[in-house]
């Protein structure tokens, strides 16, 4: 396979911070300069990558953590957001709608639970020792929605690509555009005073206020004259909440991933089926096939599985016993694919990761879904709106039927692994149905065979399924993938699509934090394909 330039890893004595943009990666590094834990380095990344990447998330969206402190106590948070009181199969057919609209108010449905979980994670924090106010985790965010953040590569991309679709919906245009209603030009501040306000009020008032106080009066004010089916009484009754994470053993590293509603169980079962195929060499057909293959058992488990955590009807973990991967492996093929007409769905996100000094790791994830969520931005607060509840379906004897209350299924799914050298690795990316697949690859590279961790991120990347704006499901290969690697996998049986350059971010933005044992210090890097990077101490 053609690797191109190596890409390097960052190493530093103290800690790291890992994001998909370096403003918020420095956000992180500061606070674990000032003597602030992973877990507030975290927040203060997560909370300006919310500002200064708006195309991939914002206060408005759902999150999902997972903290290893130096006990080596596994800790998860969920904080996805339900379906709002007045969220029913009747509210949408009562509109015309036989499927639930993708884009505006009537897109945003669900709870945004991201804030919930970073006052969840905070808690944690403190009880680790943490000390820092959340004014000061909130500060680097405030200053880039006051003075205005640089417009990404990425997000002046993705505004372009979606301004059609976009610019009717209310508060995108004034929020997005430019004064002639273009997307902004690379490098154009881009200003978000009223969200700057909001995330003030919310450093003095605490991060509750976002859903009991003055920014959730504004909130289900806005919310109510948009349209949405969120209610106020469906704020003040939210709370993230903690669950014990997935995890798995595999002979030569354990792994933990988040439970439904999200499909961290996907990323779990690649890695620990594709573990029992016994491949030798990275990048090779049989690395690649059998990653491929291994996606596809796991996806038809997934589907017919993961739901709202509470109303899940068949236990996630029953499917990493050693029983249950030996059934699935026995029944791929290393020579030929299964065939693959499957629906698959788009997303974007942000992973981020963070390691201190004391042996806290951190692996997180935040999104909006689809790039800039519904849309909608709420004039009160600045805030944008996850459409995550598009997911759902109006057909009660779906897996998903919409209802008030219910969580909707998330693609979300932060990661973690301990090596058997002693290595402990937080790992994940962005990228809707290619989220497992990256992760999979990434790790198995890393894990299962050596290769160095920003070369594991760099290297092409394939995708089964749809990708952005793509009803194909296809298995598409980035461009530079070995060529006679790709002409065996269609020999196999692989409808094989190749991908240029410019669609590379269909493969998602990976990234990895790990703490070398021995006080051999810490290791980050975060893909090529986003604008960010790893920074240590």
């Amino acid at each position: 396979m053609g690797h191109g330039s190596v890409h390097e890893s960052v190493r530093a004595g103290a800690g790291m911070v890992a994001s998909p943009h370096h403003l918020a990666t420095e956000a992180g590094r500061a606070v674990l300069e000032e003597g602030g834990n992973a877990i507030e380095a975290a927040l203060a990344a997560a909370a300006a990558i919310a500002v200064v990447y708006p195309h991939m998330n914002h206060l408005g969206g759902d999150g999902f953590w997972l903290i290893r402190d130096a006990k080596g106590r596994v800790a998860y948070i969920e904080a996805a957001g339900p379906a709002g009181a007045k969220a029913t199969p009747a509210f949408y057919r009562e509109r015309g709608y036989d499927e639930l609209p993708t884009r505006g108010a009537l897109a945003a449905l669900t709870v945004p639970g991201q804030v919930g979980g970073w006052k969840l994670a905070g808690e944690i924090a403190t009880a680790l020792g943490g000390k820092m106010p959340v004014r000061r985790l909130l500060e680097a965010a405030i200053a880039h929605a006051r003075a205005g953040a640089p417009v990404s590569a990425s997000q002046h991309r993705h505004t372009a690509q979606k301004k059609a679709e976009l610019a009717p919906v209310p508060g995108f245009a004034a929020t997005f555009l430019d004064e002639t209603g273009e997307a902004p030009a690379i490098g154009t501040l881009l200003r978000q005073t009223r969200l700057a306000d909001t995330l003030e009020q919310l450093g003095r008032a605490g991060l509750s206020d976002f859903y009991r106080g003055d920014v959730a009066r504004e909130l289900a004010a806005d919310l109510d004259h948009a349209g949405s089916p969120v209610t106020r009484e469906d704020l003040d009754g939210y709370e993230a909440v903690r669950r014990p994470p997935l995890t798995v053993t595999l002979p030569t590293l354990r792994l933990w991933g988040s439970p439904p509603p999200t499909q961290g169980l996907a990323t779990l079962m690649i890695l620990a089926l594709f573990a029992k195929l016994g491949v030798k060499e990275p990048e090779s057909f049989a690395h690649v096939h059998g990653l491929i293959e291994a996606t596809k058992r796991a996806f038809l488990i997934r589907d017919r599985v993961v739901t709202d955590f509470n109303r899940v009807k068949e236990e996630p973990a029953e499917f990493l016993t050693a029983l249950a991967l030996e059934r699935e492996v026995a029944a791929i093929d290393m020579g030929r694919a299964l065939p693959w007409p499957h629906k698959a769905a788009p997303g974007d996100t942000i992973w981020l990761g963070a390691a201190d000094r004391h042996g806290t790791l951190v692996s997180y994830i935040q999104s909006i879904y689809w790039e800039f969520g519904s849309g909608l931005v709420l004039p009160g607060t600045g805030v944008l709106m996850q459409n995550r509840g598009t997911s759902f379906s109006l057909d009660p004897k779906a897996l998903n039927p919409l209802e008030p209350g219910r969580r909707p299924f998330h693609t979300l799914n932060p990661g973690m692994t301990e090596l058997a050298d002693g290595r402990l690795v937080a790992f994940g990316c962005m990228g809707g149905e290619g989220q497992p697949q990256t992760n999979a690859a990434v790790m198995s590279r890393y894990a299962l065979h050596g290769v160095p961790l920003g070369d594991a991120v760099a290297r092409p990347r394939w995708l089964l399924g749809r990708s952005w704006g793509s009803p194909s499901t296809t298995l598409k290969l980035e461009d530079g993938f070995d060529g006679a690697l790709a002409e065996r996998l269609e020999r196999a049986g692989h409808e094989v699509e190749m991908l240029g350059a410019a669609e590379a971010d269909s493969f998602g933005h990976a990234g990895a934090v790990v703490i070398h044992p021995a006080k051999r210090g810490f290791e980050g890097t975060h893909d090529p394909r986003a604008d960010g990077g790893a920074a240590g101490i």
